[in-house]
C-alpha cells in the first residue's frame, strides 16, 4: 500500500497542491514551503488518532485564517481579520473548507476485500485514474487497486465550532449520505506520522497515539491494569509521616478550613501521586530503562541520542512486522544524530515499509536517494505547492552528481536563491565580502545567509549556464558572477539566470589586487603567515617586491581563503567597487521580492 497522489486545498499555507509520490520519497525545499503541512495534511486524512484532537482543526489550520464568509453589512474594523476580495460572498456561496484528498494504490488482498465497495483503478504508467470504459485494461501490468478517502474540515456557524471528517471520496458524489473513513479504516492502512526521531518521548509511554500504544491495540492488547493501579494509587497517601513536615502544614490548613467554610464542602487535604484517571495514568506511566552494568534504571527518553533512536527504530520494526503493510512520514530524521546514524535509519526504515516519506536538510540523508526519489516543493505567489524533479544537464553525469552532492549540489537544492560562482575563490570570498559590508553599513548591505542566499562553486566558467538551467528549472532564484567573458558566453549566461554580475578582468585576484592600495597590501601582509615556499622565492624580503608576493600568494591559495581573508580586514572603501556593487543589488533583488510579495515569507506554515 502506498499514498500515490495528494490533493490539498486550503490547508495552511497551501492554497492548492497535486503531488505525486513515488515508493520512496524525500521532500525537501527551502524553510516555510509546506513540507510539514504535507505530512499534517497525510494525518488528518490517514492518521487514525488525529481526528481524536477536538476540534480536529482550528482558525489556523485555514488557508490566510480564513474559514468562513464574511457578513456583507459588517462594518469592518483593522482589527478585523482580513478576508481576501476573491471570496464570494453572493448567497449561493460556500464558506471556506479544508479538502484534501489521498489516492491509495496497491491495496493487500484483506484491504481490497475490505473496501471492496469503494476499489477503483490507478494507472501507475500515467500516474491517473484509469477511467477507459474497456473493463479488461484493469488487468495490464501497470494498473493497479486503489481507492480515494478525503478529508473535510470546516467551520459550522450555528455551532460556532470547527469539524472535520474523513470520507470515502466516490461516496461523496455517488452516496445520498457519504460513507465515513473511520478509526478502523485508517488503521488498515497503516499510517504512521513521525514528527521527529529526537521527540520520542511518548514512544514508551501509554498514551493514546504513542508507539507503545500502537503496537498494544495492533496486537489487540487492552490494558486491564487500570482499576487495580487506581486502587492501588489511590491509597498511597504522600508525605504522611510527620517527620516529613508536610503533613503538619496540610493540618493547619484543614484547621483554617473549619473556621470558614461547613463539612461539607471539603476537609483533610493531603496529597496523592497521581489524579486518579485512566487518561492522567496514561501520560504519567512510562517505561524505565537499567543503563550500565548496574541495577539503576531511568526514564527511555533520558537515555542517549543513539539508544533512544534505535529504541525506536525496533518499535518501528514490530509494527512493521504486525502491520505487513505500512506507510511512515518522518520530518527531518538528522536531528541530533550523527551522519552514520542519519543513514542507519532512513535504511532501516525503508526496509521496514511499503513507502516511506521523509523530510530532510541533511546532505548524509538526501545523498541515500536517487533522483527520482527527490522531490523538490517549492510555492508561487499565489500559495500554490507545486513539485519539480532533478534533471541533471548533459554536462553533469550521474556519477559526478552522487560524488560532489555534499560540496555541489545539496546546499542548492535546499536553497532559496543561488549565486554561482565562477571558481572556488569567488565562492568562498563573497559570503565574506557581504558579511564584512553588512557589518560596516548595514543600511546599504546584507550578509548572502540573511538574503537566503547560498553560493555554490560552479567549477569553470564553462559549467555556469548549465548549473543555472539546473537550479533555475527548479524554481530557483539564480544569481551569477564570474570574471569576463565573450560575447557569446555571457549570452548563454544570461538566458538561465535571473541577474548576472561580471567584471572586466581576466580574473577575480586582478580586480582585487587592482583596487587595493599599497597600505592595505603592507596591512594583510603583516598579519599573514607567509608560505615558506614563496618567502624563499621572495628573499630577502617579499615586502620589496609585495603586489607581486601577494599575487603569487593569492593564486597559490586558490580556494583555500586566501583572497577571502584579505577581504575580511578591508574597510568598506578598501573592497574593490564592483564586489560592493554585487553585494549592493543582490540586497535591493531580494528585497525587492519581500516588498511585492513574491516570496510571502510570512504565509502560515507549519
Amino acid at each position: 500500500m502506498k499514498v500515490s497522489r495528494l490533493a490539498i486545498d486550503n490547508f495552511r499555507g497551501i492554497k492548492k497542491a497535486v503531488l505525486l509520490f513515488p515508493d520512496h520519497v524525500v521532500l525537501i525545499g527551502d524553510n516555510n514551503t509546506g513540507k510539514s503541512s504535507v505530512f499534517e495534511a497525510l494525518d488528518l486524512v490517514l492518521g487514525p488518532d488525529r481526528l481524536n484532537r477536538r476540534p480536529p482543526v482550528d482558525e489556523h489550520d485555514f488557508h490566510l485564517g480564513c474559514y468562513r464568509l464574511p457578513k456583507p453589512d459588517a462594518p469592518q474594523s483593522d482589527e478585523d481579520v482580513v478576508t481576501p476580495p476573491a471570496v464570494d460572498t453572493t448567497p449561493a456561496a460556500v464558506a471556506p473548507e479544508i479538502i484534501i484528498e489521498a489516492t491509495i494504490t496497491r491495496l493487500s488482498e484483506e484491504q481490497s476485500s475490505k473496501f471492496k465497495s469503494y476499489i477503483e483503478w490507478w494507472d501507475e504508467q500515467n500516474s491517473a485514474l484509469y477511467s477507459e470504459p474497456n473493463p479488461e485494461g484493469v488487468d495490464a501490468d501497470t494498473i493497479v487497486s486503489a481507492i480515494r478517502v478525503t478529508f473535510i474540515g470546516k467551520y459550522d456557524e450555528e455551532e460556532d465550532d470547527f469539524h472535520g471528517e474523513t470520507y470515502f471520496s466516490r461516496s461523496l458524489v455517488e452516496d445520498a449520505t457519504p460513507t465515513t473513513f473511520k478509526k478502523k479504516d485508517k488503521q488498515a492502512c497503516g499510517f504512521l506520522y513521525l514528527r521527529s526521531l529526537r521527540t520520542g518521548s511518548r514512544a514508551l509511554s501509554l498514551e493514546h497515539g504513542s508507539l507503545l500504544d500502537i503496537i498494544l491495540r495492533m496486537k489487540e492488547i487492552r490494558p486491564q491494569m487500570w482499576e487495580d493501579t487506581i486502587k492501588w494509587v489511590s491509597s498511597t497517601n504522600v508525605a504522611s509521616d510527620p517527620a516529613h513536615g508536610i503533613s503538619g502544614v496540610l493540618e493547619s490548613i484543614n484547621a483554617a478550613l473549619k473556621k470558614y467554610v461547613p463539612r461539607e464542602w471539603g476537609m483533610k487535604p493531603h496529597l496523592k501521586v497521581s489524579a486518579l484517571t485512566r487518561d492522567h495514568l496514561r501520560k504519567v506511566i512510562t517505561a524505565f530503562i537499567a543503563t550500565g552494568e548496574g541495577e539503576h534504571a531511568a526514564p527511555f527518553y533520558r537515555q542517549g541520542t543513539g539508544t533512544l533512536n534505535m529504541l525506536v527504530l525496533a518499535m518501528l520494526s514490530q509494527i512493521a512486522e504486525g502491520k505487513q503493510n505500512v506507510i511512515f512520514a518522518m520530518e527531518e530524521p538528522e536531528t541530533a544524530i550523527p551522519p552514520y546514524a542519519q543513514k542507519r535509519i532512513v535504511h532501516g526504515v525503508r526496509g521496514l515499509a511499503t513507502q516511506t516519506l521523509f523530510t530532510s536538510h541533511s546532505p548524509y540523508v538526501l545523498e541515500e536517494y536517487d533522483l527520482d526519489e527527490t522531490v523538490i516543493l517549492s510555492r508561487d505567489p499565489g500559495c500554490i505547492l507545486s513539485q519539480a524533479k532533478i534533471s541533471l544537464p548533459s554536462s553533469v553525469k550521474h556519477k559526478r552528481y552522487r560524488q560532489e552532492f555534499r560540496t555541489r549540489f545539496c546546499e542548492g537544492l535546499l536553497a532559496r536563491r543561488v549565486l554561482l560562482a565562477e571558481g572556488a575563490t569567488e565562492a568562498s570570498a563573497f559570503p565574506v565580502a557581504a558579511r564584512k559590508l553588512a557589518q560596516l553599513n548595514p543600511a546599504k548591505y546584507s550578509s548572502l545567509e540573511a538574503l537566503g542566499i547560498c553560493v555554490i562553486d560552479a567549477g569553470s566558467e564553462s559549467q555556469l549556464s548549465d548549473l543555472a538551467g539546473l537550479y533555475r528549472g527548479l524554481g530557483k532564484k539564480v544569481f551569477a558572477v564570474c570574471d569576463k567573458q565573450t560575447s557569446e558566453a555571457k549570452l548563454a549566461i544570461e538566458a538561465q539566470v535571473d541577474k548576472l554580475f561580471m567584471h572586466d578582468k581576466d580574473d577575480f585576484e586582478k580586480l582585487v589586487l587592482g583596487h587595493a592600495t599599497d597600505a592595505d597590501l603592507t596591512l594583510f601582509y603583516n598579519v599573514l603567515k607567509f608560505p615558506p615556499h614563496l618567502v624563499t622565492k621572495y628573499a630577502p624580503d617579499p615586502k620589496l617586491k609585495l603586489r607581486e608576493a601577494l599575487s603569487d600568494y593569492f593564486n597559490w591559495s586558490k580556494g583555500d581563503w586566501g583572497l577571502a581573508d584579505y577581504l575580511s580586514g578591508c574597510s568598506e572603501m578598501a573592497i574593490p567597487p564592483w564586489v560592493r556593487e554585487v553585494c549592493a543589488d543582490l540586497k535591493v533583488l531580494c528585497d525587492a521580492e519581500y516588498s511585492t510579495g513574491a516570496t510571502q515569507p510570512g504565509t502560515p506554515t507549519v
